[in-house]
């Protein structure tokens, strides 16, 4: 079976949602009303364990909560101030009851389930690797030809499915704009990648406090975590005779890492941090194809999962005020994520799961569900969604090529899923809606090349209008061929469930 990377987002909601349903649960949770914080002799015996403690934005008000926070039995790890969301640890097991009742606290909550435990490295398994010698064969081939097209890039598909080839020729992107990787870190080492990575925009956020030292970057074990790097390869990888070509060959791109060394997991206050420094270090489009842990939805009538989500929409709000565009990932469950109902079986993922029903309409997904986020679903070589990609009408914005093992290209490879980078000066094939992200981000960082004064919300309004919709499919969608319907597309041409506005365009967003 072709591995999907698990950390693919799986939806979001329309426009206000989450701010007016926090709201809302805010005010009517245990312990939002002020009160005194709990007496400096705390109990110590639990798990040390991360939370999100989330207040008013003011000095004297974070610096109150820190206070109390001590007091409490917590240590600050990290303040951001400027949005209101303190990063802490405790092994206080009744840390956060005490802090919910700290004058100036809004939400707070633990981020894990399990204790934080010192760092390691585990195996995530391979994607299908190119060989040394498939590339040398390739790369002989490609010369022979003589055509002007990358070594590899006779395999990749994906370009000529949203025209990316032909836009390469007219404005490859601009030097000015950098797309923000944040995922498992990236090789910038690769020949592919060098020229266009940005280490002064890179940074490794796991925990919560960015550490900017040279390499901090990279990925702990190249050979397990090749997520990032095969993202980064799809966004900018360079037209420079080496490998693969990437969508948006000229601009750059910056590693923000966020996956935790001993389990792999995105730790919301991982992605606070990788938010924040997208906006403060001059990035204009982020990706996210991953799904926040360790809750795969998180209810806002859990305490916990409630802060969760109040610290991560803070810091992606701040990042969208500051002109950061965020893309993230739908997802590879084939959800309809417009449904009242879904089954949860693997939260809390850092622990021993339980099984629950959800509504998407009230417990998130984040980022992918956070307003202001684009939305992405996965399509095949033959413009039809990927049999995995979860889908909704309403939820979904746009739509782009993440590879489909069923849908079989013409290329030389004969295969349908996408090529990339790989640490180590290598390449492979990954699908999932994880890859059809990083086409969305390219596009709308050739639109910010072609207009660099356009907001986020212009951005996201021209990667829809630009976007070319294949519609609902007009028989059966089957696209394993069972004689069984996999999925139900709804709604019209011009916006439906399978692909929102449509398939994302690049020659438009080098040309309108």
């Amino acid at each position: 079976m072709v591995p999907l990377h698990r950390r693919s987002g799986r939806r979001r909601v329309l426009a206000a949602t989450v701010g007016m349903a926090l709201a809302a649960a805010v005010a009517v949770l245990p312990g939002a009303a002020s009160a005194s914080a709990a007496d400096s002799t705390v109990a110590a015996d639990g798990p040390l364990l991360s939370y999100v403690v989330n207040t008013r934005v003011d000095h004297g008000t974070v610096k109150s909560v820190e206070r109390a926070i001590s007091r409490a039995g917590g240590q600050v790890v990290i303040s951001y101030e400027k949005i209101g969301v303190i990063v802490v640890h405790s092994a206080n097991p009744g840390f956060a009851a005490a802090i919910r009742k700290a004058h100036g606290v809004q939400t707070a909550g633990a981020t894990r389930t399990a204790a934080i435990a010192p760092a390691s490295t585990t195996e995530l398994g391979a994607p299908e690797r190119l060989t040394a010698a498939q590339v040398a064969a390739a790369t002989a081939a490609n010369a022979k030809a003589g055509t002007a097209q990358e070594p590899l890039e006779a395999n990749q598909w994906d370009l000529v499915a949203i025209k990316a080839d032909k836009a390469a020729k007219i404005n490859p992107g601009s030097r000015k704009v950098t797309v923000g990787v944040i995922d498992t870190g990236i090789d910038d080492t690769h020949p592919d990648l060098a020229a266009n990575f940005s280490a002064s925009q890179s940074a490794n956020c796991v925990g919560g406090v960015a550490d900017t030292t040279p390499g901090a970057w990279r990925p702990y074990d190249p050979a397990s975590d090749y997520h990032g790097t095969h993202v980064a390869g799809e966004i900018a990888a360079a037209r420079n005779g080496i490998g693969v070509a990437g969508v948006a060959p000229n601009v750059k791109v910056a590693a923000i890492k966020v996956s935790d060394p001993v389990t792999s997991l995105f730790y919301p206050e991982s992605v606070v941090c990788a938010f924040v420094f997208a906006a403060d270090h001059g990035i204009s489009v982020t990706n996210n194809s991953y799904y926040i842990d360790p809750w795969l939805y998180n209810c806002l009538a859990d305490p916990d999962q409630q802060a969760i989500v109040d610290a991560v929409n803070r810091a992606s709000k701040y990042s969208e005020r500051k002109g950061v565009l965020n893309v993230a990932s739908a997802g590879n469950s084939n959800d309809d994520l417009d449904s009242h109902a879904l089954s949860d079986a693997s939260s809390p993922d850092d622990g021993t799961p339980v099984v629950r029903t959800v509504d998407p309409h009230q417990c998130f997904d984040i980022p992918t569900q956070l307003p202001g986020v684009v939305t992405v679903s996965a399509t095949g070589v033959q413009n039809l969604k990927s049999y995995y990609s979860s889908y909704g009408r309403g939820v979904i914005d746009v739509a782009a090529p993440g590879g489909d093992k069923y849908q079989i290209p013409g290329s030389p490879d004969k295969n349908g899923r996408i090529l990339s980078t790989l640490p180590g000066n290598t390449y492979g094939y990954l699908q999932g809606t994880s890859m059809a992200s990083p086409h969305v981000a390219a596009v709308a960082a050739l639109i910010k090349s072609r207009h660099p004064h356009a907001t986020p919300e212009q951005i996201q309004w021209l990667l829809k209008a630009e976007a070319d919709n294949p519609g609902c499919p007009a028989g059966l969608y089957d696209p394993d061929g069972n004689g069984v319907q996999d999925a139900t597309c709804t709604g019209p041409k011009r916006l439906n469930s399978f692909y929102g506005y449509g398939i994302v365009d690049a020659l438009d967003a080098v040309t309108k």
